[in-house]
């Protein structure tokens, strides 16, 4: 009858961190910062100051970069999920960015 005892307190034992799920008010927070982040890329191209100082694709890839924390944080539930997952996402996402610049690269596209 010990053992029982034991399992089942073991077996009820939260492990790793335990997080509160968003609400759905929440999840539309976030939908309004992507939809007001892509509306500033959109209004980002129509300005010929950003054209001039060469600063569109940079800008854009702030944009993106953002809006891709936002999905994958949230929405892929990232942030709520165990760390190991995190760490096993950020190292696919940097070798496949390593591979993109090594490709670019050897094919010089920053050799103007």
């Amino acid at each position: 009858m010990e053992q029982a005892e034991r399992v089942e307190r073991v077996g009820a034992a939260p492990r790793g961190r335990v997080v509160r799920h968003p609400s759905p008010r929440e999840y539309v927070r976030v939908a309004v910062v992507l939809a007001v982040v892509t509306a500033l890329e959109v209004a980002v191209y129509y300005v010929d100051w950003v054209h001039e100082h060469g600063l569109l694709i940079p800008l854009l890839f702030l944009f993106a970069l953002v809006k891709f924390s936002l999905v994958v944080l949230w929405y892929m539930h990232l942030r709520f999920d165990s760390r190991t997952y995190a760490r096993f996402f950020v190292m696919g996402l940097a070798g496949a960015l390593t591979l993109y610049m090594a490709v670019l690269l050897m094919f010089r596209t920053f050799a103007g």
